[in-house]
């Protein structure tokens, strides 16, 4: 049985556990570094960003989540949670786990009273229309060659998938849809 681990020292970690028990996934929250022991995938949640990176390097996080996704661990980083994953930050420069070939700009699709709910086309075979939540949401504006653009939103990339990586700009756990949270299992399987 897989066993999830899912970032909690900030942001809508709960309701990545809640989409996970949906699909029968038992899942753990990861605080310091000995949780992490005895997950097969991990999920970096949406939040705030630069709380998530400072709380990470406090509790020792960092180090750890990057070895454990550079020796292959799946992770998922949905909206604040690719952020960290990413190698370059626009105007930032913060500690992150910098193994995603994508350079992202926080809250590109604007302030809090700006966020929405839309439709988006991927190429994804088993849900070729899924529901994206866009809270704050960051975007990516630059796309590493080995990276793969699974979806588009106007014209901008909002689903990003490079070897064990799978990041996206919105919040699937908003919605009752599991089937991003299935594909990124299959990831593991």
């Amino acid at each position: 049985m897989t066993t999830a681990g899912i970032l909690a020292l900030q942001g809508d970690f709960k309701k990545h556990a809640s989409s996970l028990r949906r699909i029968d996934v038992a899942s753990v929250e990861i605080r310091e570094p000995g949780d992490l022991r005895g997950i097969d995938i991990i999920i970096l949640p949406g939040g705030e960003s630069t709380t998530m990176k400072k709380l990470m390097e406090r509790f020792g996080l960092t180090a750890p989540l990057r070895s454990l996704i550079e020796e292959g661990m799946p992770v998922l980083g949905t909206c604040a949670g690719m952020i960290p994953l990413a190698r370059e930050i626009e105007c930032r420069d913060q500690p992150g786990l910098k193994t995603m070939d994508i350079r992202v700009r926080r809250n590109a699709y604007g302030p809090q009273i700006e966020s929405f709910e839309t439709d988006i086309q991927t190429t994804i075979a088993d849900f070729p229309v899924v529901r994206g939540v866009f809270i704050r949401a960051p975007m990516a504006t630059r796309i590493g060659r080995n990276v793969e653009v699974l979806a588009y939103h106007q014209g901008r990339p909002v689903i990003f998938r490079e070897k064990n990586m799978l990041a996206m700009s919105f919040h699937p756990e908003l919605t009752d849809d599991t089937r991003i949270h299935r594909y990124f299992l299959k990831m593991h399987a």
